[in-house]
């Protein structure tokens, strides 16, 4: 193969994350690069304004399709994708060929005047497009208005900027791959507000019958690998039973008899007044095992009878809406 065309959204953050796995494959591989913009139904409701929450399955993979048909088609060798994006269901002649090392997983807040959460005043403005995000901020208890957003990370800054908002709430992943981090007020601990399955990784896919799947290995990161299907595990037995807003984040850590993976996950109302919160702890190797069992005990302890309204799969939303892909969106 001469040159590999990288299928990417036309982002900047989205073609900052597909240069970077481009870069991985010229260093790693010696494998010659270009970059091929593909158009997707989420960036096309974006540019009329439509909402996520109403297209249809709520916003399900609208920036994930368009660039796996170019993929199917043969008009790219790879997609890069920010893998929380990503449906859980395995797509047919797909391969998740490599999870390259994860940035930082967490939400951050980037507000006026410098403020943190707890230092804005009852009743501020804060603007984002996750219900995962809104559902975790009202259940703070700090008397936020919380309200929906959309556009690039530029466009919700500004809205801070102008005083439109009080602040507005981001994935740092996305921020640290443009360097606008200057931009944040606080990075919120995973105990306050769990950041969506998969959030912080990138995607790299390609058709599942291609030798080029082999070779992508060489960017696979274990423990970045082991984390988010664990996390996607969650997600997926959660979402067959439940449609309440989701979080959860998976990492490796040192225990008594060597490394563990520690999983924590919660589903909650949207309202943010009724959550099922709970951890487990399992071998890296089992990972999707135990994001899946952790998921069906959440189930068993009332995740099933959360309200989470009429738009749908919420973890879903928060993929897509997410501004760490520079919305689009995340990271």
């Amino acid at each position: 193969m001469s040159t590999v065309r990288i299928g990417t959204r036309a982002s900047v953050l989205a073609k900052t994350q597909s240069e970077l796995v481009a870069a991985m494959l010229r260093e790693r591989l010696g494998l010659e690069t270009e970059l091929v913009e593909v158009l997707t139904h989420g960036d096309r409701t974006q540019a009329t304004g439509t909402p996520i929450s109403a297209l249809p399955d709520s916003g399900t993979g609208v920036f994930v399709s368009a660039l796996r048909d170019a993929l199917l088609r043969g008009e790219v060798d790879v997609a890069v994708h920010s893998l929380k994006d990503l449906p859980t269901a395995a797509p047919e002649g797909i391969a998740l060929a490599a999870v390259p090392t994860r940035e930082d997983p967490r939400d951050v807040v980037v507000a006026r005047d410098g403020l943190t959460l707890g230092e804005l005043p009852v009743g501020a403005r804060v603007g984002t497009g996750s219900p995962r995000r809104v559902a975790q901020l009202h259940a703070l208890g700090l008397g936020l208005d919380v309200v929906g957003v959309r556009g690039n990370v530029d466009t919700r800054i500004a809205k801070v900027r102008s005083g439109e908002y009080d602040a507005v709430l981001l994935a740092r992943a996305g921020l640290a791959r443009i360097g606008r981090l200057e931009e944040v007020t606080e990075v919120l601990d995973p105990l306050q507000v769990l950041p969506a399955p998969g959030q912080g990784a990138l995607a790299v896919e390609c058709r599942a019958d291609d030798a080029l799947a082999d070779a992508l290995t060489a960017l696979d990161d274990r423990a970045s690998r082991a984390a988010v299907e664990a996390e996607r595990a969650v997600l997926a037995t959660l979402e067959g039973g439940c449609s309440a807003p989701i979080g959860a984040l998976a990492e490796l850590v040192e225990g008594e008899d060597g490394e563990e993976l520690w999983v924590r996950a919660v589903a909650l109302s949207r309202d943010g007044g009724l959550s099922v919160r709970m951890s487990a702890t399992g071998a890296p190797d089992d990972a999707a095992g135990l994001g899946a069992r952790l998921a069906k005990e959440m189930l068993a302890d009332g995740a099933a009878e959360l309200d989470a309204g009429p738009a749908g799969p919420a973890a879903h939303q928060d993929a897509a809406t997410d501004p760490a892909t520079d919305r689009v969106h995340d990271a």
